[in-house]
């Protein structure tokens, strides 16, 4: 069952089109984000939604209801914002309590779920301290809390971990997962920090220029990407443009400044003397000493010279950054391993990989 469903919702400011028309879906306990860059729409898209802005044309409906007209108190929708929204002269319980009375819940039952709720997300012994007595990681499960009490339809998650230090953002990935599984509510996040929209999704829709790029599971967003932009905004990419020489089923045969090379095309439907983009992911790229073996004896046929650049240590994988002959940059990622010694900067150095590791996209 869809949660939400929007059809051919978009938005303008005048001549300028915010969101262009676009269709998507929100399963009954899925979590899904937006993402994209600044000014890809993501954030209208969500205030569409919550009813705070009118659509210029569509509907859309929540459990199969048409609420494109109704009022946001009427939708039915929980929000949980950057900057917490918690009322800063209320404690946390009546902060939490605050959209229960609204509804007129009787007392009692008021305070047995603010507690159990409290309990939810670990917090049971802070209900009468104010909002400027706790840490911002507390703060935002408070204003979860708020949310999940009411139990509503649909929670949306405007930039939640933004004002967050990344230590206190990593855990807080963690606690919303949590809370998401163990009590399945369906959540919409926004957010333009692809670390946590892969991490945290069900399903990605990537926004850029106010339309849908493309949507995905986070496997599918990293390893298939339709388009060039989705390729380079998800992960690091070595994008090497080309033009199609032969394409048979999955495989493809493509012009590039590097030579021929072999590629997969599983998702891209291009044909003889077109122009593509070629993937590679860093992970993929091997990278040995121009000594290892002449050039030619690549998994494609080819292995590509070059001069190591730079090496960046990052925790347990190393970062090279190789250029070259022709003058192309490329990017290499290895496990760090003391047994292996790493080459120095300047040494030449020689790249390839497997023809299923270089996957076809059409150019945007």
């Amino acid at each position: 069952m869809n949660m939400i469903e929007l059809k051919q919702v978009s938005r303008r400011y005048g001549a300028v089109q915010a969101l262009a028309p676009l269709d998507f879906s929100v399963k009954q306990g899925e979590f899904v984000t937006l993402l994209g860059p600044s000014g890809s729409g993501k954030t209208t898209l969500l205030n569409v939604i919550a009813g705070m802005v009118n659509p210029s044309s569509g509907q859309i409906f929540v459990r199969g209801v048409d609420i494109t007209k109704a009022p946001p108190s009427a939708r039915g929708l929980g929000m949980v914002f950057q900057n917490y929204a918690l009322m800063p002269h209320m404690t946390v319980f009546d902060n939490i309590a605050f959209p229960l009375r609204v509804r007129k819940m009787p007392k009692d039952e008021i305070a047995r779920k603010v507690k159990d709720v409290l309990d939810m997300v670990r917090l049971p012994d802070i209900a009468q301290r104010k909002p400027k007595e706790l840490s911002g990681g507390q703060q935002q499960r408070v204003s979860l809390a708020r949310c999940i009490v009411y139990n509503p339809a649909l929670i949306l998650l405007d930039e939640p971990l933004g004002a967050l230090d990344k230590k206190l953002r990593e855990q807080m990935q963690l606690e919303i997962r949590r809370l998401h599984a163990e009590l399945g509510i369906t959540m919409l996040n926004v957010t333009h920090d692809q670390d946590e929209a892969l991490s945290m999704s069900d399903r990605i829709v990537l926004m850029n220029e106010g339309r849908v790029e493309q949507i995905a599971t986070p496997d599918e967003l990293y390893r298939s990407p339709r388009t060039a932009f989705a390729a380079s905004f998800i992960g690091t990419a070595n994008l090497i443009s080309g033009t199609v020489e032969h394409h048979a089923g999955e495989r493809a045969l493509v012009s590039t400044p590097l030579g021929m090379l072999r590629a997969a095309a599983t998702a891209c439907t291009a044909s003889r003397g077109e122009s593509v983009t070629l993937l590679v992911r860093p992970e993929s790229v091997r990278m040995g000493p121009a000594s290892d073996s002449p050039t030619g004896d690549g998994a494609d046929g080819l292995r590509h010279a070059g001069t190591l650049e730079d090496s960046i240590m990052l925790g347990s994988v190393v970062r090279h950054h190789v250029r070259l002959t022709g003058g192309m940059q490329m990017v290499v990622q290895q496990q760090d391993s003391r047994r292996r010694p790493a080459p120095e900067r300047g040494a030449p150095v020689l790249l390839d990989w497997a023809p299923e590791d270089c996957q076809m996209i059409l150019q945007d």
